[in-house]
């Protein structure tokens, strides 16, 4: 190989060990460019809504977003944050009562099954018991809210995570108000002969973030309503603090319906083992109408994502990226889709594909 076979060798390796110890800086910025994203897109609904300009449309954006981020802080924080807190604690108390509910139940089918035979029955339920003690202790609401801590992304250094924030905030500000100019560096980054190409590729990028951000706010938004109304109605405690978590915990496919599930079922277990099973058919049925009649109704122009590509990218980013690569797993999916349909298929693919047929 020639020397300057190597040296391009070279500075793709490097290229690729640099991108790798800015992960984490990166991450971030792909976050503030998906809020930016969300910026601009209602500023443009705005704009076109009252046929007014880019800058007075994107005051009033940013004016609305910060009244409504006060009214939250207001309104909603301290009740969710008090009922939260009191979920976490009851979450041992309702272990303790699966393990009695699970120990009654073995008994009973004993019973069935052998008869009147004390020594089987006690054998089994004493098994269950000793795990029913395992888990009523403090530590496990030590754990669990750690846990949950370490998955929102609120764990660790608190100026550290303060710092990133501001990172995040600053980076989407900037670009939502020159989303253009930004635009055009990166383009600049790229060869001339690319570039115009290049430029409708960020474009599909930008549509397709639009739609999956609209999308996946109007199908929180249905989820959080629909758990309030059959919590309220099953007569579950700690309603909003269920409905909004649900809501939330939406926007992580597979992963968070499934923990969501969890917190209205051990409050509803306190109450009444039936509670418990009509809460998890609520949410099952509410995770069906979400993936087969609103996501479709909500998001019919975005690209189809497989469930086991985005599983399969929920691992990937979350073992590379941690908890906020689970956060932002799917719309690294989305954007990474794109750029396989566009450079990989249409673009390196499909001409040597042609160039094969004519030989």
């Amino acid at each position: 190989m020639k020397f300057s076979n190597w040296l391009a060798i070279s500075t793709l390796i490097a290229a690729g060990l640099l991108i790798w110890s800015l992960k984490n800086i990166l991450i971030l910025l792909f976050a503030g460019i998906i809020l930016a994203m969300a910026i601009c897109t209602l500023t443009g609904k705005i704009g076109s809504f009252f046929s007014i300009s880019r800058p007075l449309s994107l005051l009033i954006c940013l004016s609305s977003l910060i009244l409504i981020a006060n009214l939250t802080l207001v309104v909603v924080v301290p009740p969710f944050a008090e009922e939260f807190q009191e979920l976490i604690i009851q979450l041992p108390t309702a272990a303790k009562e699966l393990g009695s509910l699970a120990i009654g139940t073995i008994n009973n089918l004993s019973e069935l099954i052998y008869g009147d035979n004390p020594k089987s029955i006690w054998d089994q339920g004493t098994l269950l018991s000793e795990f029913t003690q395992f888990t009523d202790t403090t530590s496990l609401a030590t754990g669990l809210s750690e846990g949950i801590q370490k998955l929102l992304g609120i764990a660790g250094n608190l100026g550290n995570g303060i710092i990133k924030l501001l990172f995040v905030f600053a980076v989407t500000l900037m670009i939502a108000i020159q989303p253009n100019s930004y635009r055009d560096a990166a383009i600049l980054l790229i060869p001339s002969f690319y570039r115009r190409r290049a430029r409708y590729i960020l474009s599909q990028c930008g549509e397709s973030l639009s739609n999956w951000m609209v999308g996946v706010l109007i199908s929180s938004l249905c989820v959080s309503v629909l758990a309030g109304i059959g919590l309220s109605l099953f007569g579950v405690k700690l309603v909003i603090a269920n409905a909004l978590l649900a809501g939330i915990l939406n926007i992580i496919p597979n992963v968070g319906p499934f923990i969501s599930t969890i917190f209205p079922m051990s409050v509803a277990l306190l109450d009444a083992p039936w509670k418990a099973v009509a809460v998890l058919g609520l949410y099952i049925v509410i995770q069906n109408l979400e993936s087969y009649l609103i996501t479709p109704s909500v998001m019919h122009h975005q690209a189809k994502l497989l469930p086991g590509v985005t599983l399969t990218a929920q691992f990937i980013f979350t073992i590379i990226f941690g908890p906020l690569g689970l956060l932002l797993a799917l719309p690294l999916t989305v954007v990474m889709q794109v750029l396989v349909k566009e450079v990989v298929v249409h673009d390196l693919l499909d001409p040597w594909k042609k160039q094969q047929i004519c030989d």
